[in-house]
């Protein structure tokens, strides 16, 4: 058997495609979050780097010259970080250029922390190095002489200043004397943690289950109707007499569903009606001429010919008698009412057992001695005795097995020992007026209703039945009813 992960009802698909497009948006909403931390948290990085380079730069820079290195040795670095001092420009080889967000942060750090203006750097060289991720900056230090000698170029080797300084530095700047020592900071920048919030991944799951228990309440509810719906169509194909018509409430597209399903049933329910009319009128109608034709036979001077023609007056009789009790069946309107199945069952089999004497032994009932269910009390009587008298006329036998098989359902077999059904003739039998000649005696009686009606009344009360070849031989006739 193919195993199929798709599921078979509206509802579960409805509710897996939801769950799918929620989980790819949440998912999608996720990743800009994470990049989104990302960047923040490369930028207090950033800030951090910038405000304690500048805070060493400003410590050493305030300091004589001669009394640098010995400051140099003293400063509190953070793990990882490097300070060096030396007379020319790094060598910073395998570095790129950092973003220009980043070198805003550094340079704005500059005038944050009250720098006097002729200590400002010289020059300024901003870099990056690959992984790990690190921060190069080297600040250009001379002594303030107030001199307009240009900066030195380049050794060779060595990259050119990254930035021009700052148009919004003071003319000052641009003309203090060229760096005499560079002062080179590097920290390496660690990965960002975007998860280290405590509460983002509870938040995170509960707006997942929040949104996922939305998504199943809101489905299963504006699916209510769809059951509804179908619950409706099974009540009208088993009593199209009697179903209930579906409320005409809700949302615009349920309403028009509903009035076109109630619309539907009532014209299914009048086609129905007019010719269950038609039939049991003809029924009726044919009554007068039998009668008329019983009292002219009774005038025939042939005894055999006149013996046979009333045997055929009666079985028309019997068929016109058959045929009004098929049409009052379906139109009956007998209300529901709690009966006892297992004495309506034994009472059956005991007006059975008096009426032919011959097969009492051949009858029995087997299950518990009460059990009640929702019935009709003289439709369900009808519909056991056909089932019953057909098991006697046709197999010699009615044995009744009740049992409860679920708590809602009871299960009635009613078995005989007849030659059985072929698979062919197992629906077809139900039909009206439907005999099968040979297949189950060598009478031919009846007038092919007694299962049309058992089937006609059994579906009113919301069951079914079933015939079924029993292996040993024999016929089963299941009846399922609601309890």
């Amino acid at each position: 058997m193919k195993l199929s992960l798709w599921p078979k009802s509206l509802a579960s698909r409805t509710i897996l495609i939801l769950l799918a497009g929620f989980a790819c948006i949440q998912l999608l909403g996720l990743l800009i979050h994470t990049i989104n931390q990302i960047k923040l948290e490369r930028i207090q990085q950033e800030q951090v780097f910038a405000t304690r380079a500048v805070i060493i730069y400003r410590h050493i820079a305030l300091a004589p010259r001669a009394q640098r290195p010995a400051l140099l040795a003293k400063e509190a670095l953070s793990d990882g970080d490097t300070l060096s001092l030396s007379p020319t420009p790094p060598v910073l080889l395998n570095t790129y250029k950092l973003p220009l967000a980043a070198r805003d942060i550094i340079r704005a750090s500059i005038f944050a922390y009250g720098i006097p203006i002729h200590l400002h750097p010289r020059g300024l060289l901003l870099r990056g190095s690959g992984i790990p991720t690190r921060i190069i900056i080297s600040f250009g230090m001379s002594d303030a002489t107030g001199t307009n000698a240009p900066p030195p170029p380049p050794l060779p080797g060595e990259p050119p200043p990254d930035e021009a300084p700052p148009n919004t530095m003071a003319p000052p700047f641009f003309t203090m004397a060229a760096p005499n020592e560079w002062l080179t900071i590097t920290s390496r920048l660690t990965p960002p943690k975007p998860w280290r919030s405590p509460g983002f991944a509870s938040a995170f799951i509960v707006m997942t289950l929040l949104g996922a228990a939305m998504i199943l309440w809101a489905v299963r509810k504006l699916l209510v109707p769809v059951r509804t719906l179908a619950e409706a169509a099974e009540r009208l194909g088993r009593d199209v007499v009697n179903a209930p018509a579906l409320p005409e409430q809700g949302p615009s597209e349920i309403v028009t569903a509903a009035i076109a399903f109630n619309t539907m049933a009532a014209r299914i329910r009048r086609f129905v009606e007019d010719r269950t009319f038609l039939l049991t009128a003809i029924g009726h109608d044919l009554r007068t001429p039998i009668t008329r034709l019983k009292l002219r036979a009774e005038y025939m001077e042939d005894d055999e010919q006149r013996q046979k023609m009333l045997a055929d007056l009666d079985e028309m009789e019997a068929m016109v008698a058959a045929a009004l009790a098929f049409g009052r069946d379906i139109t009956t309107s007998e209300p529901l009412t709690r009966i006892d199945l297992a004495s309506l069952l034994r009472t059956i089999l005991d007006e059975a057992a008096d009426g032919t004497p011959s097969l009492a032994g051949a009858l029995s009932f087997t299950g518990p001695s009460h059990l009640t269910i929702n019935a009709r009390p003289l439709g369900l009587k009808r519909a056991f005795t056909n089932l019953i008298g057909n098991a006697l006329k046709y197999g010699d036998a009615a044995r009744i097995t009740l049992r409860q098989t679920s708590k809602d359902l009871a299960q009635i077999d009613i078995e005989d020992d007849g030659p059985g059904i072929a698979p062919a003739d197992m629906e077809t039998v139900f039909e009206p007026f439907r005999r099968l000649e040979t297949s189950r005696n060598r009478e031919t009686g009846g007038s092919g209703l007694g299962l049309s009606i058992a089937r006609n009344i059994v579906h009113a009360h919301g069951g079914d039945i079933t015939l079924q070849n029993q292996p040993g031989g024999g016929l089963r006739a299941r009846v399922i009813l609601p309890v």
